[in-house]
């Protein structure tokens, strides 16, 4: 197999290395590029750029592949828990049973927050995103619990992935309890991870929550899909701010700012929205798919299409399998799903959608079951960011300990202005634009 790509510009030809992956995913070295032909690459949104190795997840977007560490999604969906994934992915391989109750214990006992830091976030205007509260109480977590120096760095890092761990979802169930005006409910040392946090969510002195099994398990099933998704947005973010050499929390801190935008992690709130505009207008889904494809509208179906599947998200059907579980468990009708179903069949009839490669992926049914445990659509995000912890985490230790860790410094092609000379205050036109 040829190992060396050779590029020819101007007439003269540079040999590039050819890096192998391990299930056969081949990349073009061109890091040396500049360095020896003085041009750069153009990819926006890095859409065709490794800026890492890893050993943490595979994705192979044409065939529909997802695995951890080497385990396909649909094992670790059918079978783990969100714990042990999360261990899963931050320590290369499941825990043994005596590991496991050790790391459940670690996570009761550091899942309360300091106090103080309560009361300031407490005074948070009312209203405020659950999002934007969640992403300053991460960075604030180093100020209340710094490195201590007398520990050995694994030691240090292995307490604070814990206390992420755990503090994150007491601090997602309080985010959304200050943006109500709610006092904080704390967690509960009797109740496994995913029932504390409904517990923490939900409970009232006026009406005790009572916790259903089989929701916290659709919670956990919805977690696990969430859990890493490769270099994605948010992760991407989280190893750049790491490449800084910044803490963790600041890391995650910033994965959760790039979750919050609407093309990444609101995405399974936008599907339920565009479901209740087809319910309030009628529930007929064919105007919706027609707008959908007409050229001149910028209309777009949510839940359709992914920037890496093509064909096939492994973790819809499991998703799907999660939703009706869960609705036939509560003995509930949704209207929405009745609406969901119209709408992919009529998509999947439909040729357009299949040219363009736009299938439904797991935001789809994601949004239907967080909306049947009777999570606030202004949550949906804070959600999909518990889940995606553990990966945020292991991406971060990795690049942590990478040999060929460099600081990420992007180049660009400049097109502004040639070179000009300053103009004084007096001899500038009056055609310049005046802020707002």
């Amino acid at each position: 197999m040829d190992k060396t790509a050779r590029l020819i510009i101007d007439g003269t030809t540079y040999e590039l290395p050819v890096i192998t992956g391990t299930e056969g995913d081949r990349a073009i070295d061109v890091s040396k590029l500049r360095e020896k032909a003085g041009i750069i690459t153009f990819d926006p949104g890095f859409a065709n750029t490794g800026v890492c190795r890893s050993s943490i997840t595979f994705l192979d977007g044409e065939q529909g592949i997802l695995r951890h560490r080497g385990i396909p999604i649909e094992q670790l969906a059918e079978h783990s828990t969100f714990v042990e994934t999360s261990y899963l992915l931050i320590e290369g391989d499941l825990p043994t049973k005596d590991v496991l109750e050790n790391i459940s214990e670690l996570l009761n006992e550091h899942s309360l927050v300091h106090e103080d830091m309560l009361d300031f976030f407490e005074h948070y205007p009312p209203r405020s995103h659950p999002m934007g509260i969640l992403s300053s109480m991460v960075n604030t977590l180093r100020a209340f619990y710094p490195e201590l120096r007398e520990r050995d760095r694994e030691e240090e890092m292995r307490l604070t992935f814990t206390r992420l761990l755990s503090k994150l979802r007491t601090l997602a169930a309080a985010s959304y309890r200050i943006s109500r005006g709610h006092r904080v409910v704390y967690p509960r040392h009797d109740l496994k991870y995913c029932a504390n946090f409904l517990n923490m969510m939900f409970d009232s002195p006026v009406k005790p929550y009572v916790i259903h099994p089989d929701v916290a398990r659709a919670l956990e099933v919805f977690w696990i899909l969430h859990a890493d998704h490769e270099q994605n947005c948010s992760t991407a973010a989280v190893r750049l701010v790491g490449s800084a050499g910044a803490n963790v929390y600041a890391a995650v801190s910033a994965g959760i700012s790039a979750l919050w935008g609407r093309f990444h992690g609101g995405a399974n709130q936008a599907v339920v929205e565009m479901l209740q505009e087809i319910y309030n207008e009628g529930g007929d889904v064919q105007p919706f798919i027609d707008r959908a494809k007409a050229k001149n509208d910028p209309y777009r179906l949510m839940g359709f299409g992914h920037r890496i599947y093509k064909t096939y998200d492994p973790r819809v059907p499991i998703m799907e399998k999660t939703c009706d579980r869960l609705l036939a468990s509560l003995k509930r009708q949704d209207p929405l799903l009745d609406i969901a179903q119209r709408l992919r069949e009529a998509a999947e009839k439909d040729p357009y959608f299949s040219d363009h490669g736009l299938y439904v992926n797991v935001d789809f049914y994601a949004g239907i079951v967080l909306r049947a445990i009777g999570i606030p659509l202004e949550m949906f995000p804070v959600m999909f960011a518990i889940g995606r912890l553990p990966g945020w985490i292991s991406q971060w230790k990795e690049s942590l300990d990478d040999p060929q860790r460099k600081l990420y410094r992007p180049r660009q092609v400049y097109t502004g202005l040639f070179e000009r000379n300053y103009v004084p205050i007096d001899e500038r036109g009056k055609k310049m634009r005046e802020w707002a």
